[in-house]
């Protein structure tokens, strides 16, 4: 019986179909007159085709309804069409919005996300992410804090010839390679707002010190104080663990003082959250006996009550941009300059004057 597959045998290579129908990207190359290097391109969204030769070669593959196949693709290409992340967050939510922003920007491509925790208090964690990468071969990672700030994982990709991009609130890269955030500008908004309320007994929760955001932030906050002619005591400052717990635990140590703060404000939301059980356990009202100011803006932010007054920070927009500039890296169309997100204080019912 005569093959009525179609396939151009003048080429080789792994096999992509479609279904039932059996159409290669052969058959694409040669019904666009074009080559399969081309429709490659096409299919990459690589900047160096025509605009004209990519619809038309985007239009013969909606006509014949033609879908690459994910493992020929690998095994052409020698590489998985994976994108990584790893991340060491105790916050759950900054990574459920971090992964939503990611998968945001990988919708309609063949590429999918694959997730590695790390703990960098680990001795091993640099090699634990690098077992990752040479099991999952992805096209690229993406870093966020604190993962992001280790130059030792960076040059290790590099050694990996992995693709990587890091997100960050100061230069930690190349900027191809680099989603920059202004933690400190937030953190200093967080503070004129307190101050300009008339609060003078300040406290500030900040996350470990092992996270570089941390320093911005507290570096932020004690100059945005410094405006107001108020100086951050060291003894209401306190170091915590970026979680609901820890929050708890360094707002029952400020709370039980008789010297009190006023006001406290949190490295991030999920601490922000634990100083309200605190308060409460202490019979204190939020505002009217103790303001609270968060970080990042996550969803709970806008449903506890009274709502949290905390600086936003992009982060689902952040997830967006890190994975944009992974496939430029991929497709080679890498631009020279970051994406920058500047932070804003958001003002809800958690904060008011002194009583």
């Amino acid at each position: 019986m005569p093959d009525n597959k179609k396939e151009n045998s003048g080429t080789s290579g792994p096999r992509e179909t479609s279904g039932s129908d059996r159409v290669t990207i052969n058959d694409i190359a040669r019904m666009a007159e074009v080559s399969k290097k081309t429709v490659s391109r096409v299919l990459n969204d690589h900047p160096l085709v025509k605009e004209e030769t990519r619809k038309r070669v985007k239009a013969i593959m909606k006509e014949h309804g033609y879908l690459p196949d994910p493992q020929a693709r690998a095994l052409a290409f020698r590489r998985s069409f994976l994108i990584g992340l790893a991340y060491d967050n105790p916050s759950p939510q900054y990574v459920v919005n971090m992964q939503r922003g990611i998968l945001d920007s990988l919708e309609g491509s063949d590429y999918q996300l694959v997730l590695q925790p790390v703990d960098r208090s680990e001795v091993d964690y640099i090699e634990k992410i690098r077992r990752f990468v040479d099991r999952h071969r992805p096209t690229g990672l993406i870093m966020p804090p604190s993962v992001s700030e280790d130059d030792a994982v960076a040059e290790m990709l590099r050694e990996a010839k992995c693709e990587f991009v890091r997100i960050g609130s100061v230069e930690l890269d190349e900027p191809a390679r680099l989603v920059r955030t202004h933690d400190a500008d937030g953190a200093a908004q967080a503070a004129r707002h307190l101050a300009g309320l008339g609060h003078q007994r300040i406290a500030h929760i900040h996350g470990p010190r092992s996270f570089r955001s941390a320093h911005e932030r507290l570096n932020g906050f004690t100059r945005g104080l410094a405006e107001f002619g108020i100086d951050l005591s060291p003894e209401l400052t306190i170091e915590a663990g970026y979680t609901f717990d820890s929050g708890v635990r360094a707002a029952d140590n400020l709370l039980s003082r008789p010297d009190r703060p006023t006001a406290i404000f949190t490295g991030n939301d999920e601490m922000a959250i634990g100083v309200y059980t605190s308060a409460r356990n202490a019979g204190l009202r939020v505002p009217e006996d103790l303001s609270i100011v968060g970080f990042d803006d996550t969803p709970m932010a806008a449903r506890i009550a009274p709502a949290l007054t905390t600086v936003r920070l992009p982060i689902r927009e952040m997830g967006q941009e890190a994975a944009k500039a992974v496939l430029r890296l991929v497709s080679e169309a890498g631009n020279k300059s970051n994406k920058s997100f500047q932070p804003e204080i958001i003002v809800r019912q958690s904060t008011a004057r002194p009583g």
